[in-house]
């Protein structure tokens, strides 16, 4: 394993600016894929699929699944953040257009940060940190501001959603860095939250009687291959694979590259509208991410 403070050469930018494009691009397959299938039971066969994609990995790796290491209920907890944070992700795209979700969703890093500071010892905010979290919020408000002139108010509700889910994103992720998670293998962290989801998921589809599967098409059976085999497995493990490679500050300035490509995905892709308010509130976010996480 390289040092923490390794700086990032090309195999490293080359691999991350690949997980922020296709973390960019994932609201935009979760929106094609609502045409035929159900938000949140969309969501459970994610988990479902990622669950056994991940045991895979471990089993070749060796590495344990069931072991002592006081962590369940922990993993318990993060798994059910993880569930309310992808019903309301799921969901919320049937309100909200893919290019302004992964703004709000992508503004998760602030929570982490606030989190961070409240909950675990010897994290502090520094001057920058303070200017890019009054950026984001500021960014925010002129995303909502926009919802709010719209004549239906649907817009309003998705982008609420989605970033009670960026809430939740950014809880999961302190939950993990303050409790006995932290000293675990990230694979079985991993597992924890899809695991979980994977079962409560499925019943969430039911009991808030979503229609299921309506559909399948070549688009959306490829939509779903995405989130279960690109997003949710072969992006975590590369990103886990960078953080135990190179410096973890230097990986997290460059997240603000996430909405950027989400923005273009949906406008290219599904012909959504870029206004300016959007473009506002991408630019002061895209900042904000880089003040948040820069030393």
């Amino acid at each position: 394993m390289k040092p923490n403070n390794t700086a990032l050469d090309t195999k490293g930018i080359t691999i991350l600016i690949i997980i922020c494009a296709s973390w960019g691009l994932n609201q935009v397959a979760i929106k094609t894929a609502i045409a035929g299938v159900s938000p949140i039971l969309q969501a459970g066969i994610r988990s479902i699929g990622s669950s056994l994609l991940v045991l895979i990995w471990m089993y070749i790796r060796r590495i344990p699944v069931f072991s002592k290491d006081k962590t369940l209920w922990w993993g318990i907890l993060v798994g059910l953040l993880f569930s309310v944070e992808f019903v309301l992700i799921y969901w919320g795209l049937e309100f909200t257009n893919a290019s302004r979700a992964v703004i709000f969703i992508n503004t998760a890093p602030f929570i982490v940060a606030l989190g961070a500071r409240l909950f675990i010892p010897g994290e502090t905010l520094s001057r920058f940190q303070v200017s890019g979290l009054c950026l984001a919020f500021t960014g925010i408000l002129i995303a909502f501001n926009e919802s709010l002139s719209l004549p239906t108010r649907q817009m309003l509700i998705g982008d609420a959603m989605l970033l009670a889910a960026a809430v939740l994103w950014g809880a999961t992720t302190v939950v993990i860095k303050a409790s006995p998670l932290a000293f675990i293998t990230p694979s079985k962290t991993l597992l924890y939250q899809l695991a979980v989801s994977a079962l409560v998921l499925p019943v969430a589809s039911i009991v808030f009687g979503e229609s299921g599967i309506t559909d399948i098409t070549p688009l959306i059976a490829g939509s779903l291959f995405y989130q279960i085999f690109w997003i949710a497995f072969v992006t975590y493990v590369a990103w886990f694979w960078l953080i135990r490679n190179y410096s973890v500050s230097r990986l997290a300035s460059f997240t603000f590259l996430s909405p950027f490509f989400g923005v273009v995905a949906g406008a290219v892709l599904l012909n959504e509208k870029i206004t300016l308010f959007l473009i506002c509130a991408l630019v002061l976010v895209g900042a904000g991410i880089y003040l948040v996480n820069r030393r």
